[in-house]
């Protein structure tokens, strides 16, 4: 289950690489626009604002950051318009058996596909039925060789967690942006990939939990809560604390936090060798 509240913790950080993605998206009128993952919608509402004239629909697997994507959309455009906005709506789904419409110009992705295994063959069958000069925008996190990881693997390994927890963690759950070029180049498409490591400054308070273990619980350290009891996972979650506080230590009240991100934007219909 996840937790709209708890992932919105590190908003403005979670935040830039989906405005990092979009800013190498050139579509100016786009039929319709999807994003898929949307979680809970706040950056989908960005999407609106950018293409009024464009049809707008997020998707996510999770009902609770549906839920609260729809409620924060009827808030926002009552309090904007006055009435409900018609051309933004959301909807729980799965991104393995989507299939996008034929006036779907411009899909996002930002930060999902490292939970689907496979999902290289999604972004081939993506660029193959969506429509000519189409855009496919997507971003994943590529620090799971960073400490943070390291420490929830080892923690994970030991022998009262690993028959419950090793087959929920992967080691390299996504490929490298030369990959993913070489992927959708071969695919048809005009490619444009890069990685971007950010540096999140994040604020420590005494007697707070770290916050790195704050960041985790909103994303990694989803599928572990839900795999373990509460006992387990208070252990567990005190346990890779302490690793993430010696690996990541606080210095003027805050910890750096270096995060690597992938991403990859092409155009279908295009020579590969053509510039975005």
């Amino acid at each position: 289950m996840w937790d709209p509240s708890t992932y919105l913790r590190y908003g403005d950080e979670r935040s830039r690489p989906f405005h990092d993605l979009l800013a190498r998206v050139p579509a100016e009128r786009p039929r319709a626009v999807v994003d898929l993952g949307c979680g809970p919608g706040t950056l989908t509402a960005t999407l609106a604002g950018r293409w009024p004239d464009s049809r707008i629909s997020g998707l996510d697997s999770s009902a609770e950051m549906i839920a609260r994507a729809r409620a924060q959309s009827r808030v926002r455009s009552l309090a904007a318009t006055g009435t409900l906005a018609e051309s933004l709506s959301f909807a729980v789904g799965d991104v393995r058996s989507w299939r996008p419409e034929p006036d779907v110009d411009v899909v996002v992705c930002n930060a999902v596909l490292q939970w689907v295994p496979g999902h290289q063959e999604l972004l081939v069958r993506w660029a193959a039925e969506l429509p000519s000069w189409a855009w496919l925008a997507f971003q994943v996190p590529g620090n799971f060789a960073a400490p943070s990881h390291r420490a929830l693997r080892e923690v994970a390994g030991r022998d009262r967690w690993r028959d419950t927890l090793a087959p929920l963690l992967r080691e390299a759950p996504v490929d490298d942006p030369v990959d993913y070029a070489a992927l959708l180049a071969g695919a048809g498409c005009a490619v444009d990939a890069w990685e971007t490591t950010y540096v999140h400054l994040l604020p420590a308070a005494a007697g707070a939990d770290h916050p790195v273990l704050s960041w985790m619980d909103g994303t990694a350290l989803r599928p572990v809560r839900a795999a373990l009891d509460a006992a387990g996972w208070a252990d567990f979650r005190a346990e890779l604390g302490v690793r993430l506080a010696q690996a990541y230590p606080v210095r003027q009240g805050q910890v750096y936090f270096p995060f690597r991100r992938i991403f990859v934007v092409a155009r279908t219909g295009a020579r590969s060798e053509e510039n975005l």
